[in-house]
């Protein structure tokens, strides 16, 4: 069965696909470090940089790629509610539709870690040479990509991708439960738990770590991560309370703005895929570069030690590779929510609707999608930029640039307006009759 729905879904796994192929690339430059370290003629001090970093920015980028592969995986699934709900129908049993779903899930992530060595090993060699030239590594030291990138890209993105298949297929395999009803207590508990995280090391940032210097960014940076996951849990219901209070300047569009309104509220669940990234985006981004803008501050006048260059250097790396990762994730899942939409562009330009309307409607959506993740991935930067303004200079009121922060929000308007108005307009010039009967 799970080659069946394989075969016969293809489009509906190729998010998930490249989402965990991303992933496991990322996890295998990272994890490349390790073998590295382990080779011949690494000298102690070269051998410490290369651990530091596989474990440091290969540590968070684990989290966000296994929660990452999940989500998007759950959006596929629930892409495909009609035809599993029609194998329940005719006598498919909910186990044989878990292990259908958990079967997929095995075989995408397997495919896309294969996929993803190549990758991996390419940019593994080009963080060793950004360390060398650094002075973070000796120059002597060889590449080396071995057990370890391997056992970590694909064992952790066929882990993470079956266990967040399991998730979804309990949820899936039960009978339907309503769009609008309220969030389960699983995931309001671990919601809780993840906000309650990222808190607990802001605090640690600002009083066990106060005066700590630079070492307050071991926490600092944690905070961000932790409480931004914890609010992408949350991400259907921000939705929906952003679209409440916003709708009426929405509806002042027209037709389309109602449309907009309806659709997001009917379909929080799904759309909220498309929040995830944008809040990781944003927050990872924005207090990464102002902790470090803070440092730089905090440091100005003086001679920088090469322990803090080599810091400055990990966290410009790890956003980098993050950034890059939320963002192509951002593109892809909106990419795979609107092309699924086809046939109900179709449907609302038959009943009447022109293409600008459709259009409108989807852009429409799009600033309710952007605004719900720009204000609650702002909101998680925070977490970790006070906190760590507290400890490095003392002030909670850090005096800071709003350049930095007016581009990652611009970057993250653009990729969400661009990929949903531009996959709706790929759906939309096919004739509508045509969509409709395929």
């Amino acid at each position: 069965m799970a080659l069946h729905g394989l075969r016969h879904r293809t489009g509906a796994f190729v998010a998930t696909f490249l989402s965990a192929a991303l992933g496991a690339a990322i996890l295998m430059t990272f994890a490349a470090m390790i073998d590295t370290a382990g080779g011949p003629g690494v000298d102690p001090a070269s051998e410490e940089s290369l651990i530091t970093m596989a474990a440091v920015a290969g540590g968070w980028c684990l989290l966000i790629v296994v929660f990452a592969v999940a989500s998007t995986l759950t959006l596929s699934v629930r892409q495909r509610g009609r035809e599993i709900g029609l194998l329940r129908r005719v006598g498919a049993t909910p186990g044989q539709v878990r292990r259908m779903i958990v079967g997929e899930a095995a075989v995408v992530s397997v495919a896309a870690a294969v996929v993803a060595v190549p990758a991996g090993l390419l940019l593994g060699r080009v963080l060793l040479g950004l360390l060398r030239d650094t002075g973070q590594v000796a120059g002597g030291v060889g590449y080396r990509f071995g057990g370890a990138a391997l056992a970590v890209g694909v064992g952790v993105t066929v882990l993470g991708s079956v266990l967040g298949a399991l998730l979804t297929a309990r949820r899936t395999a039960r009978e339907p439960v309503a769009e609008l009803s309220p969030p389960g207590r699983g995931r309001l508990l671990a919601a809780a738990v993840f906000l309650l995280a990222g808190l607990s090391c802001g605090v640690v940032t600002a009083t066990v770590m106060r005066g700590k210097g630079m070492d307050a960014m071991q926490t600092a940076g944690q905070a961000t991560i932790w409480f931004a996951i914890g609010l992408a849990l949350l991400a259907p219901w921000l939705l929906r309370a952003v679209t409440a209070v916003l709708a009426g300047p929405v509806r002042l569009l027209g037709a389309a703005g109602d449309l907009a309104v309806l659709n997001v509220r009917q379909q929080a669940r799904q759309m909220s895929g498309a929040v995830l990234p944008v809040i990781l985006f944003v927050a990872i981004t924005t207090a990464t570069v102002y902790m470090q803008a803070i440092d730089d501050d905090a440091s100005a006048g003086m001679l920088r030690p090469d322990e803090e260059k080599n810091v400055q250097t990990l966290n410009y790396v790890v956003v980098g590779m993050i950034a890059l990762f939320v963002a192509i994730m951002l593109v892809n899942t909106l990419l795979a929510a609107t092309s699924y939409r086809r046939r109900e562009f179709a449907q609302q330009r038959l009943a009447g609707s022109t293409p600008a309307q459709v259009l409108t409607m989807v852009a429409a959506e799009s600033a309710l999608l952007t605004v719900t993740g720009v204000g609650f991935g702002t909101a998680a930067s925070v977490v970790t930029v006070l906190p760590f303004s507290v400890a490095r200079i003392a002030d909670a009121s850090p005096s800071l640039r709003p350049g930095p922060y007016l581009l990652v929000v611009a970057v993250a308007t653009a990729l969400t307006f661009a990929a949903a108005v531009g996959a709706t307009r790929r759906a939309i010039a096919r004739p509508a009759v045509e969509t409709v009967r395929a």
